[in-house]
């Protein structure tokens, strides 16, 4: 079983930038495809943007395409989500998720979250 920490939440301030990490506690060769998530308060889970292991390739949602960036280091079993040019309404818990079945898009496994705070 694949478990997932995150790390890197904060408060910041709008303009600035912030990285999470989500490190995997299993080899990440059993994972497809690994994702970002955020629930911002009294608003349903959205999809960020995810990463598909293999191949590095990366997809992202239309609010933080271009500031957002998804990379993940072999070696070291982890996701990131670099965030720049953060804004207010970029307030939420984070989630990161793994997707171990190519022709399933159910993300498996979750991490417990980590809470970005953006003030303006």
């Amino acid at each position: 079983q694949v478990q997932l920490v995150e790390s890197g939440g904060g408060l910041v301030q709008a303009g600035d930038s912030l990285r999470l990490s989500c490190a995997a506690s299993e080899r990440t060769f059993i994972t497809f495809r690994m994702g970002w998530f955020r629930q911002a308060p009294g608003k349903e889970r959205e999809f960020v943007g995810a990463i598909t292991w293999k191949s590095g390739s990366t997809i992202y949602a239309d609010p933080v395409k271009g500031r957002f960036t998804i990379s993940r280091d072999n070696a070291k079993n982890t996701v990131y989500l670099q965030m720049n040019n953060l804004k207010a309404e970029d307030t939420a818990v984070y989630y990161c998720a793994a997707r171990t079945r190519p022709l399933i898009s159910t993300y498996d496994y979750w991490g417990q979250g980590t809470q970005v705070t953006v003030s303006s």
